[in-house]
This record gives structure tokens, C-alpha cells and sequence, in this order.
């Protein structure tokens, strides 16, 4: 063979290598449709409830004040211990009262005799005066003078009640009943009526109050949701409330709660609740810190929408990938409500038997077609494929090295 015609071979081949190519990847498949895992939403009767902060307060608190002045002559209780209404408290010294009781009794003794004379003399000269022996000024005067005598005793009465009452509050008694805390004097102090600083104060633990705050959007809110029937509620002022306690315990008792305040703190924009707790054991001590779970109602018709397949767009606003016609994959925006375990309570966005992705969202975009196939969810406790690959090949290895 010629050497030219060698050489117009060769090029006549690299030529048409290009062609080639070209040829072989237009024949190529097409790449299959990204495959994802998807959840159909179905409407669900789900109990919804609110965790609230909150602090405990006593039923009832009483501070012990004396109502007489005197000195202590005896303190009749133990610090800290239980104590019943009328029981007593405190000792304050009887003496001057006594004797202030005994004058009182003595002033309606005196003005009872004053006005046995008085009643004589008027009825004396009433006769008197029948019979013109004595003129009508006299008649007058012993009238008045019975009158007179008569609200003399009256007085009397009175200043003696005002002394039996001052001499009853020597003994100073607890006004209702319950736990009783540290006494601020002992025997031997000087105290005054009515005086600022309380000798002891009694808390009624049983039952007891859990105080907790709710915004006022919330609190709107439920009520609109009651109103049109979103959400059914048996009795609002009679719903069940959980306690868990600070070190994370739960409560034992239910409660029920009681009442909503009638305003709106200004500076917090929240609406106190108050629910009244059992507490037989005294567990719940007032000022304690707690989280109470208030049960709201009944929402029939819930649509949930897992987490897992729940983003945020760059306004913030959740979305989430649906599956819709012809396998195309949309974005909708949702409006999350709240979050029930692992899914938001969704009220717009999706509806019933939309398919949303929940694996493969890396892959997948909207407007594409996607191959859909069942959401598995993973066994708690369950090895991950990752982890039993790795055992399997540390075990390979193991048997490897011993032969």
C-alpha cells in the first residue's frame, strides 16, 4: 500500500470518530424519574391541649394579726404544723381587759338599779298627777328621768359587750384551717392591734391553685374555633388539666380549671387562668414552678402533616412537596398551626388525600416527575442500613484475619 493512501485512510477514520459518539449518545436511555417516599394525608379526631407555664397559690391564705394590745403570754402551736379554724394561737395577757370587763359588768348592774328607781318614780307620780296632788312639770321630769336611765343602761350593755369582746380577742385563733408557717414573736413580745407585721400565717393547701398564662391571640383563637365548630369543647370552665412538676415528674391528681381573668396584662399581652388542683398529700407547696397541660376540645376533622416533610421558604412561611397529577411534583405554602409530636396540625395549604414527600426532597424539585413509592417509617430500636453494612463488614474482616 502507498504511503499516501495510509495516510488519507487514517484521517478518514479520525474523521468520523466524532460522529460516532454523537450517534451512541443520542441513543442512550433516559435517566428513570427520581424516586421518592411519600404520606397520603387522611382527616384524624385528635384531643388538642396547650403546655403552659405556671405558678401554684394557696386556696386560701390568712394572716394572723392581734386585735387587742398586751403582751404574749403564750404561743400554742407548732411551726409548721397543721392547724384548724377557731383553733388557738396565741395567749395575749387577759389581765387589764378583765378588769376592764368586770368595771363594764359593774356599770350595768349600776344603771339597772338607776333605772328600777327611775320606773318607781314615774309611776309614782303618774298617780300623783291623776289626782292633781303634783303639777304636770313634775310628771314630766320623772318621765325623763326613766328615759334617761333607761339609755344609761344601754350604754352600759354596750361597753360591757365592747369588753367581752376585747377580752375574748386575748386568745387569738386561726380564722381558717391549714398548714401554718414560722411565728414572728414569742412569749414575752409586746404587740399591738391591728399591727403591720402579722404574728403567723395559715395556708390552705388542700385544694390548691396553679395560676398559668395564655397569650390573648391564643385565647381569641379558641374561642373562635369553638364558636364556628372547629373545635368542640364540653364545658370550658370545667377542662381537664395535667401537672408536671419541676424535677419533671408528672402530677398525680387532675385539676380543673376554674376561671380566666376578665383582662389582659398590658405589658405581657396574656390572660391569667387559674385551676384548682387536689393536693391531700401536700406535695404542691405555693410558688412552685410547674407546666400545666390544658385539655382545649375536639378537632374532628385534623389534617397532619409529618415534620420530616415540612420546610421553611425564605420568608419563613412553611411548605411542603405534593405529589399531584401525572406524578408532578408542587410546592405548597401551609399554614402550620401548631405541632403535635411529630407533625404540624396543618389548616391550609393540603388537603385530604394529598400524597406529600417526606424522603427524597434532596432530588426532587417542582415541576418534576417523581416516582412514588410507600413512606416506611423506621422501627424504633431497629439497626440503620449504615450500621448493619458496618457490621457486616467488621465481621468479614474478623473471619478474614482468623483464616
Amino acid at each position: 500500500m502507498k504511503p499516501s493512501f495510509a495516510i488519507t485512510l487514517s484521517l478518514l477514520g479520525l474523521a468520523a470518530l466524532p460522529g460516532c459518539g454523537k450517534k451512541a449518545a443520542t441513543q442512550a436511555p433516559a435517566a428513570p424519574p427520581p424516586e421518592v417516599a411519600v404520606v397520603t394525608l387522611a382527616p384524624r379526631r385528635i384531643e388538642l391541649s396547650t403546655e403552659l407555664p405556671g405558678r401554684t397559690t394557696a386556696y386560701r391564705v390568712a394572716e394572723v394579726r392581734p386585735q387587742v394590745s398586751g403582751i404574749i403570754l403564750k404561743r400554742l402551736f407548732t411551726e409548721g404544723g397543721e392547724v384548724k379554724a377557731g383553733e388557738q394561737l396565741y395567749q395575749i395577757d387577759p389581765a387589764p381587759y378583765q378588769a376592764s370587763f368586770d368595771s363594764a359588768k359593774a356599770a350595768v348592774a349600776r344603771s339597772e338599779a338607776a333605772l328600777n328607781v327611775a320606773k318607781l318614780l314615774a309611776e309614782r307620780r303618774q298617780r300623783l298627777a291623776a289626782a292633781n296632788a303634783i303639777s304636770r312639770q313634775e310628771l314630766d321630769d320623772a318621765n325623763a328621768s326613766h328615759d334617761q336611765a333607761k339609755a344609761d343602761l344601754a350604754s352600759a350593755k354596750a361597753a360591757l359587750e365592747a369588753a367581752r369582746i376585747n377580752l375574748a380577742y386575748t386568745e387569738v385563733l386561726s380564722p381558717i384551717s391549714g398548714r401554718i408557717g414560722r411565728s414572728s414573736v414569742t412569749e414575752g413580745a409586746l404587740v399591738t392591734s391591728n399591727q403591720t407585721v402579722p404574728l403567723a400565717t395559715v395556708h390552705q393547701l388542700d385544694p390548691i391553685y396553679v395560676d398559668v398564662t395564655q397569650s390573648s391571640l391564643e385565647l381569641l383563637r379558641l374561642r373562635r374555633d369553638v364558636a364556628t365548630g372547629k373545635l368542640k369543647q364540653a364545658n370550658n370552665d370545667e377542662a381537664a388539666v395535667t401537672l408536671v412538676l419541676e424535677d419533671g415528674t408528672e402530677y398525680p391528681e387532675a385539676g380543673k380549671l376554674q376561671f380566666s381573668e376578665v383582662a389582659v396584662d398590658p405589658g405581657t399581652g396574656s390572660v391569667t387562668l387559674r385551676a384548682v388542683f387536689p393536693n391531700p398529700r401536700r406535695e404542691l407547696l405555693p410558688g412552685m414552678f410547674v407546666r400545666a397541660t390544658v385539655k382545649e376540645g375536639t378537632k374532628e376533622e385534623a389534617i397532619l402533616v409529618p415534620q420530616r416533610g415540612v420546610t421553611r421558604n425564605q420568608k419563613g412561611e412553611p411548605t411542603a412537596l405534593v405529589v399531584g397529577e401525572a406524578n408532578k411534583v408542587e410546592l405548597r405554602v401551609l399554614k402550620a398551626e401548631r405541632a403535635i409530636g411529630d407533625s404540624w396540625l396543618v389548616t391550609d395549604g393540603v388537603k385530604a388525600g394529598d400524597r406529600v414527600i417526606v424522603e427524597g426532597l434532596q432530588k426532587i424539585r417542582p415541576g418534576m416527575e417523581a416516582r412514588v413509592v410507600g413512606f416506611a417509617p423506621p422501627v424504633a430500636g431497629a439497626p440503620s442500613p449504615s450500621a448493619a453494612t458496618a457490621s457486616a463488614s467488621a465481621s468479614g474482616a474478623s473471619a478474614s484475619a482468623s483464616r
